[in-house]
């Protein structure tokens, strides 16, 4: 980087900042991780020179032919990794990708069905700020914590036949099971609804084969090409064999959708960073990076349910936990995400099922394990950090979010200033530093 530290050391500084933190703290928000040498030079290679608006074949540029092998690299890849016979890696990221998806299958108006927001949902999925639901009526089912997995399919089956959604969503940003996608379908077939699954978390698991694959129940599969895929910050729609039989024209619709639907030329740079990134999880080093990321999760998940922390599901199957403080005092979220970050843990403020609270003041916390995996730490590492993590949510348990809403501004400023200056939490600090330091990130000498 002598060119950018000569041409702007302004930014050049920031980047070095950046490394500073990325190397001394411990990375758990679940939707985070570090891609590998290999997709950072693609990224940053001289094809984001490029303008491709179209697809391989069917340019509206000239000088495409590269870029075309390119992105045919990426599709061949991913469609071999998923066993699916189509995909479009031109989406800038998931959530213009879950559009797309409504916008191919819905005229605007027409009902489609997912997960709420504040269930463990994803914003896309017809949540009322997103576009999703602001052009389509969407309905909204939620979770039952006292079922196994957190479904109730019968109520989920009931609120399907009363208002018959041409789509339906399964997926999550913040759900900690596994998904069983063989009973999201059965209920998408009585209604004669097209099933769509968002994987963007667990991408990485399903090619790992440590979470149930959806190809064979769903129609279409979204997912971002981060996370658990741990590759660049783009996105991918799939279709498969049981969409195409559903509708062989859902390919041409999605690739419509994408361009000229919602988004002009793609990021070529990134297009081939996906298709790096999917070569590197054919291999059986990324199987045992997948199996490793579910270990963690329940070494993780057994250290804080023994330290006294309530955890949504009861345990941690995937990726992530969810962490409930609701008993001790709703809307904790954000004060236990900020003492986190003062001792050296990123982290994030989230919903729990039967939230008291709100989005802007939640109840829980999420913490993933990928990118902590990457890195080469492994269960006893995770005991250690969740020692940490108990121990760092106990300097917030007696704090209280103010019922009056225009008392709260202020009271989160006072209670941030005096964990800012927590000596526990400073003294944690010292040793997450030392500890982080012991694991390599990747791109980072």
């Amino acid at each position: 980087m002598k060119t950018l530290k000569n041409k702007d050391p302004q930014i050049y500084k920031l980047i070095g900042l950046e490394k500073k933190r990325q190397v001394e703290g411990l990375e758990m928000i679940p939707s985070e991780n570090y891609t590998s040498e290999s997709v950072m030079e693609a990224v940053g290679s001289i094809l984001t020179n490029k303008y491709s608006e179209g697809y391989p074949g069917k340019r509206y540029y000239g000088g495409n032919q590269i870029i075309d092998d390119v992105e045919r690299l990426a599709q061949d890849r991913i469609k071999k990794l998923f066993d699916v016979p189509f995909v479009n890696v031109q989406p800038y990221s998931g959530s213009p990708a879950n559009l797309a998806v409504c916008l191919a299958i819905l005229k605007p108006g027409e009902t489609l069905m997912g997960q709420g927001l504040t269930a463990g949902g994803h914003l896309t999925h017809g949540w009322k700020v997103s576009a999703t639901g602001i052009f389509f009526n969407s309905v909204q089912y939620g979770v039952d914590r006292s079922k196994p997995d957190l479904f109730n399919y019968e109520e989920i089956e009931a609120l399907s036949k009363k208002h018959k959604p041409k789509l339906i969503w399964v997926g999550a940003t913040a759900h900690p099971l596994i998904f069983n996608y063989k009973k999201f379908a059965d209920i998408a077939e009585s209604v004669n609804a097209y099933l769509v699954a968002d994987i963007a978390h667990i991408a990485g698991l399903i090619v790992a084969g440590v979470h149930p694959s959806p190809v064979p129940f769903v129609d279409v599969i979204t997912s971002t090409t981060h996370k658990t895929f741990r590759g660049p910050r783009g996105a991918m729609i799939m279709v498969t064999n049981k969409g195409l039989k559903k509708d062989p024209d859902l390919p041409d619709k999605i690739d419509k959708a994408v361009f000229p639907g919602l988004q002009g030329g793609p990021h070529d740079h990134v297009t081939a960073g996906i298709a790096v990134a999917a070569k590197e999880a054919s291999t059986a080093q990324f199987k045992k990076y997948g199996a490793q990321i579910v270990k963690n999760t329940k070494a993780l998940a057994d250290e804080l349910t023994k330290n006294g922390i309530i955890i949504v599901g009861g345990r941690g199957e995937n990726h992530l936990i969810l962490i409930d403080l609701t008993s001790w005092n709703p809307g904790l979220g954000v004060f236990a995400s900020h003492a986190l970050e003062i001792a050296g843990i990123t982290a994030n403020k989230n919903t729990v099922p039967g939230e008291k609270s709100s989005p802007f003041y939640p109840s829980g916390l999420r913490l993933g394990t990928p990118a902590l995996t990457t890195r080469g730490m492994r269960e006893k590492d995770m005991k250690r950090i969740g020692e940490w993590v108990a121990k760092i949510l106990q300097e917030i348990k007696d704090f209280k979010l103010p019922t009056n809403k225009e008392e709260r501004k202020e009271y989160l400023k006072k209670q941030k200033a005096i964990l800012s200056k927590n000596k526990n939490l400073l003294k944690i600090k010292k040793e997450i530093v030392v500890f982080s330091r012991r694991f390599p990130v990747p791109g980072i000498k």
